[in-house]
């Protein structure tokens, strides 16, 4: 049996390495096809190693990282503590034994070199420091700045000069190219601060290798810099760092990161350690993600190879004459999988290196920026990547490879097409795995799983992948009462649905994924706009003090604002405290028993008491509300009113009546009842904090649509709760809602006063836009691609075809006509069915998502049904562009070629 078994073996190896040797020479042969096939399939594996050969290159070793943290330094000391602490090996985590550790505070550089070995050097590092600049007419403040001695050789160490020379007073800075480009300026150049009291020179030009981004380096005697609690320090030791000098230095509370890791013993636990926690619902997503593109490659390749099989029949037919069996014309066809997967895995890994290598300087500065630790590669990623091609190239031949196995030899050796025979068990197929999908996705929305979604997608695909050629064949017997053109391209993708269905499926995958995306996302913008609440009403801007000095000077504010914003009155802002005798306090309507919730959404409530929340209308407030509203307390006697709620002029001379009566007007309703409303002031000083003092004063309830409560309360009634009244800024209407452009004017204008600006800028929803039209190109340049591809395999199947046209009277433009018509069957095809399947997808989500949160408490905002027609207006467009490409590029003179049948 053994023996027996040996044989088999060998005679399979025998029989791949003949369909090998076969399939080496069709690609010799058919060198188009060969250069479509690997294209299609090397691309993808040159993005795959692209990144993952950067991605490895970014990854630093132990000893990159210190070269890169310490530069010439031996160590980097950080006191975090005045208790002692245990530090991981490298410093990089550390944890105290106490929970009433005291903080360093501040740290002087002797008391550092004290516990250091004589002759010990150190140099304060602080890595962090704010900046800010006046560029032009704005100001710049997200610009990084660190403060460090370049001049010494420690600190030197730490970056990459340009250009220049380091800073040595605190008049000078030095700044990275990408800071330079942000600020403006050159080498030489003066940098004025924001509010334009200082200004430094730049001087040199340096690069970190940990942040390629916008950095400006100060000298550490520059002034106002506010810096991190804790100041490192880099140290220049006599000799190695021992245990002695680890243990010595984390008794005192020190964290030190040396070029050689803490020689601790083993028995010291450190808690960051271990492996880190695996994230299986981005592995999921990942593998998910993964499989949509690989099946994408396959329905994309596929038609090329089922060409190949029919423009091969007479071969493959000689071939199961000479004695092959079903199993020797597959692995014929399979082993074309099998070298052009190879040859593509290897092409494309091998420009995925180079491109990776020749990219590095890009990469670098453009998309992690910070410097990669050095060339190297990641072999056990780019194995997978080529294998992965292999398994594309494989799969895509699978199903030709089992239609060549099934084809009429007789047929064959004559050249004859044998129409296809296409079984009712791949449309049941199809029609289960979609109805099956369209489950887990639901399934996988009521539980927000992503992962679950993803893959109930993936299946649906499947499913419609595998009922398209029955609908192709549907749509084929329609076209009989068309003209001939349409009717030969229907006719034809009939025939071919081995090679026409892959391309529809492409594009209906591409398509549906794409719509299914922008619909959740424009349904997920409109449920945002939806929830949104303005903080003020449009135009409404307020000016008040950084300080507690006292507001800004009225006629500067009123200046910029009028000049830059159009406003016609600035009127006052005022506020109630209590005063610096009494403490801080809260001061806060109080909503009646019977109008407050009883629920409170920390509770652990059971479904039947949050269906009980839900129809209860006192609960049917925002989630915020349940907590307890804050109202933001301002004084006014009805001039500021008008400026903060944007209300109606009948509820603003109403309201303008209560307070100038001596009343109050609270912005939620619920806390007004029969004209009156208790206000309660709560001292954070008192002995027993929460009893507050309750008084009730005459109310008016004013529905403002804001998202912000806020408490109006006349001066009267502010000195009846023994609150004392201090100015607080200014409030306008601006002419309209302004551009960016003339507020940043207007906050430059400001910006030497100190103030702080609140403008309402309205919904920020629109951001996600450009993503839809994004998915719509991608999905758009799918369609044209497997349009092309699918119309120029089928122009070159059916030469036959137009040279018989030719032969009887066909006219030229019958080739083009013919081309666009082909071309139409699939981009048509692939984009109505794409779209369908994607809002059937999307729609299935959102049903779940809202049936989810249907039952839930506190109420959420549920998901609308919005479809992107801007995304749709583009699929739309595609087909039409696939077709007249088709047209214009398809040569039409019809020439009459010899036919074999």
């Amino acid at each position: 049996m053994s023996a027996g078994r040996g044989g088999r073996l060998a005679q399979a190896a025998g029989s791949w390495w003949a369909a090998l040797r076969i399939a080496r020479r069709e690609a010799r042969r058919a060198r188009g096809r060969t250069a479509l096939v690997l294209a299609m399939i090397t691309l993808p594996v040159l993005v795959l190693t692209f990144t993952a050969v950067s991605w490895r290159m970014s990854e630093l070793t132990p000893a990159e990282q210190t070269e890169r943290q310490l530069g010439a330094a031996d160590a980097e000391l950080r006191w975090v503590q005045r208790n002692p602490i245990v530090q991981s090996p490298w410093g990089d985590g550390w944890h105290a034994d106490r929970e009433d550790a005291l903080p360093a505070g501040a740290v002087t550089a002797e008391q550092v070199t004290a516990l250091l070995p004589a002759g010990s050097r150190v140099l304060p590092l602080r890595r962090w420091v704010s900046f800010d600049a006046r560029v032009g007419g704005r100001v710049e403040d997200t610009i990084a700045g660190r403060a460090v001695d370049l001049t010494d050789p420690l600190g030197r160490g730490l970056v990459r000069f340009h250009s220049g020379r380091a800073p040595a007073g605190p008049d000078e800075i030095a700044a990275s190219p990408a800071a330079l480009r942000r600020l403006d300026v050159r080498l030489g150049d003066t940098v004025t601060s924001a509010d334009g009291t200082r200004s430094w020179r730049v001087v040199g030009v340096v690069e970190y290798p940990d942040d390629l981004g916008s950095v400006v380096t100060l000298h550490p005697t520059a002034g106002r810099m506010e810096t991190e609690p804790d100041t490192s320090w880099l140290v220049d030791l006599p000799g190695a760092a021992d245990e002695g000098l680890f243990r010595r230095l984390n008794a005192h509370g020190i964290v030190m990161h040396a070029r050689t890791p803490a020689p601790f013993s083993d028995d010291v636990t450190f808690p960051s350690g271990g492996l880190p926690p695996v994230d299986v619902e981005g592995m999921s997503i990942s593998v998910l993600v993964g499989g949509l593109g690989l099946l994408e490659v396959v329905l994309l390749v596929g038609p090329a190879f089922a060409v190949g099989v029919r423009r091969r029949r007479r071969d493959l037919a000689l071939v199961a004459v000479a004695g092959g069996d079903d199993a020797h014309l597959r692995r014929i066809v399979l082993a074309d999988g099998v070298v052009l997967g190879a040859l593509g895995a290897t092409v494309g890994v091998t420009l995925g290196v180079a491109a990776a290598f020749a990219g590095r300087s890009l990469v670098e500065q453009y998309v992690y920026g910070a410097r990669f630790g050095g060339y190297r590669c990641w072999p056990e990623a780019l194995a997978v990547i080529a294998a992965v091609a292999v398994l594309a190239g494989v799969l895509a031949a699978l199903a030709p490879a089992w239609t060549a196995a099934r084809q009429n030899v007789v047929a064959g050796l004559a050249g004859r097409r044998t129409p296809p025979t296409h079984r009712r068990r791949w449309l049941a197929a199809g029609v289960a795995l979609a109805v099956g999908g369209a489950a887990v996705a639901a399934f996988g929305a009521a539980r927000t799983a992503p992962a679950v979604i993803l893959a109930g997608i993936v299946l649906g695909e499947l499913g419609l992948v595998f009922a398209t050629p029955t609908l192709v064949g549907l749509l084929a017997r329609l076209g009989r009462s068309l003209p001939l053109a349409p009717r030969i391209a229907l006719r034809d993708a009939s025939r071919n649905r081995s090679s026409t269905a892959p391309a529809i499926s492409a594009v209906m995958a591409a398509v549906a994924g794409s719509v299914a995306i922008g619909v959740y996302l424009a349904s997920d913008e409109a449920r945002s706009a939806a929830m949104y609440e303005p903080a003020l009403p449009s135009g409404t801007v307020l000016v008040t003090s950084q300080y507690t000095d006292g507001p800004p000077a009225l006629p500067p504010v009123a200046e910029a604002a009028r000049t830059h914003l159009g406003a016609r009155a600035v009127v006052p802002l005022t506020e109630a405290g209590c005063g610096p005798d009494a403490g801080l306090c809260a001061v806060s309507p109080v909503l009646p028993v019977d109008r407050a919730c009883p629920w409170v959404p920390t509770d652990q409530l059971s479904a039947a008491q949050q269906r009980q929340a839900r129809a209860d209308a006192r609960c049917r407030t925002g989630p915020e509300d349940h907590f307890g509203a804050y109202f933001h307390v301002v004084v006014d006697d009805g001039t500021t009113l008008p400026v903060l709620t944007g209300a109606a002029p009948a509820d603003v001379a109403a309201a303008t009546a209560v307070l100038r009566a001596g009343g109050v007007v609270v912005t939620d309703p619920r806390y007004v009842v029969d004209g009156r409303v208790d206000i309660a002031v709560t001292h954070s000083g008192q002995d027993r904090p929460g009893a507050p003092t309750t008084t009730t004063v005459a109310g008016y309830p004013l529905s403002t649509g804001l998202g912000v409560d806020r408490l109006l309360m006349s001066r009267p009634a502010a000195e009846r709760l023994g609150l004392t009244i201090r100015p607080l800024g200014w409030a306008f209407t601006a002419d309209g809602v302004s551009d960016e452009d003339r507020q940043d004017r207007f906050l430059a204008a400001l910006r030497p006063l100190g103030v702080q600006v609140e403008v309402e800028r309205g919904d920020p929803t629109e951001a996600g836009r450009p993503l839809l039209l994004l998915l719509a190109a991608a999905a758009g340049v799918i369609t044209v691609g497997a349009a092309g591809i699918a119309t120029g395999l089928a122009a070159a199947e059916g030469r036959a075809d137009l040279s018989t046209l030719a032969a009887v009277g066909a006219g030229p433009g019958l080739r083009r006509l013919l081309s666009l018509c082909q071309s139409g069957v699939i981009a048509v095809l692939g984009c109505v069915l794409g779209i369908v399947a994607g809002l059937g997808s999307a729609l299935i989500i959102l049903t779940a998502l809202n049936r989810r949160y249907a039952d839930l408490w506190p109420v959420s905002e549920p998901y609308p049904v919005v479809v992107p027609w801007a995304t749709l207006g583009v699929l739309v467009v595609v087909p039409l562009v696939a077709m007249l490409g088709a047209g214009l590029f398809t040569r039409s003179r019809l020439r009459v070629e010899r036919r074999l049948d």
